[in-house]
């Protein structure tokens, strides 16, 4: 099982990037969440095989249809909290 954390930069916010996201990392069977930031970046944490992970972050560097993504920096993550399903978070 791996876990990682991605902050997607561009235009991201304001496009469904969030939803669409949340889609492609369930049809993965990933869990986790993703979520909006104040400073215009999209926040993701994933945990799965490591196929699935590679999977969702080519995904995550290819966009949504309506987003235009310019950098996705992906870093391990240490796990605080057990990761059930996938949901969408408030932003911070």
């Amino acid at each position: 099982m791996i876990r990682r954390r991605l902050i997607v930069t561009g235009r991201v916010q304001g496009v469904f990037y969030r939803a669409w996201f949340a889609g492609r990392a369930q049809a993965l069977g990933l869990d986790g969440w993703v979520r909006n930031r104040t400073d215009g970046s999209v926040e993701a944490v994933v945990q799965g095989p490591g196929e699935a992970i590679e999977a969702i972050v080519a995904q995550a560097r290819a966009g949504s249809p309506a987003s235009h993504v310019t950098d996705v920096m992906v870093h391990d993550d240490v796990a605080h909290d057990a990761l059930r399903g996938f949901e969408t978070r408030p932003t911070v």
